[in-house]
């Protein structure tokens, strides 16, 4: 299966459990793997066969810098299903949800969860 890749799109959001997480707010980087069959894209050379990239950062700009969450995995649950829901043309989705400043204690890069859902059979 063919895929689209958006790496390392970077918001500002206010997801968390702790307060100071919801008020001061903090940075998430979000990846997106896109899971279609881009041949006939790649012959028509028409973005109509495809799914614009811009289109896509801004849906999930949408969600990530919207209204707060708890958990990360709500914030990459629900881009999972924007997206499929908005780009018919999806077969799958993977969302990658990184929280680089978790309130955890200890030394590490980052906390990060990551999504696959697939297109139901209607």
């Amino acid at each position: 299966m063919d895929k689209i890749h958006i790496n390392e799109m970077s918001f500002y959001g206010y997801h968390g459990l702790f307060p100071e997480e919801n008020k001061l707010g903090q940075r998430f980087i979000v990846d997106v793997t896109l899971y279609l069959n881009l041949q006939k894209a790649g012959t028509s050379d028409d973005m109509n066969d495809s799914v614009n990239y811009g289109d896509v950062y801004e849906l999930t700009k949408e969600i990530v810098e919207g209204k707060a969450k708890k958990l990360i995995e709500a914030v990459g649950e629900k881009v999972a299903q924007a997206l499929l829901n908005r780009f018919s043309i999806l077969e799958a989705v993977k969302v990658k949800v990184t929280k680089p400043g978790a309130p955890i204690p200890g030394y590490y890069k980052d906390v990060a969860i990551d999504i696959f859902r697939e297109k139901k059979d209607e």
